[in-house]
């Protein structure tokens, strides 16, 4: 890929950081149920909660499971990060294994890819 003109970097830093203010919203919304709970449990008010074990068990699932989507999403937003980083080195849409052009299209559905697809499926595959 040529180096990104001025006007295609600018539009991808655009998006990178939508998508980081999108998901730190996200995060921030999870963080402050998860309190919300929290804080009831600390203060012993169990009005919200029902007694039954199978409740808490659901109510440990969600917790857990919500935690689970904020790490993903906190792994989303270093991706977003580095991408950042590599409009200003100038390494953006560029291959971090094989040195090729990232496809358009490939940074259209996912702006902070850093492999190609042939490559990243090489890496998926050695991974299953």
């Amino acid at each position: 890929m040529a180096k990104l003109t001025k006007k295609e970097g600018d539009l991808y830093q655009k998006r990178l950081i939508e998508e980081q203010t999108r998901i730190n919203g996200d995060v921030s919304s999870m963080e402050r149920e998860i309190l919300k709970n929290s804080q009831r449990d600390l203060s012993g008010d169990l009005s919200g909660y029902s007694l039954h074990p199978a409740d808490a068990g659901s109510d440990n699932y969600d917790r857990e499971f919500t935690l689970d989507l904020m790490n993903k999403e906190q792994d989303i937003l270093y991706e977003i990060h580095d991408a950042l980083e590599r409009i200003k080195s100038g390494e953006f849409g560029k291959c971090e294994i094989c040195g090729s052009a990232i496809g358009k299209t490939r940074l259209k559905a996912k702006v902070y890819a850093r492999y190609c697809i042939s490559c990243k499926e090489k890496s998926e595959k050695k991974t299953k």
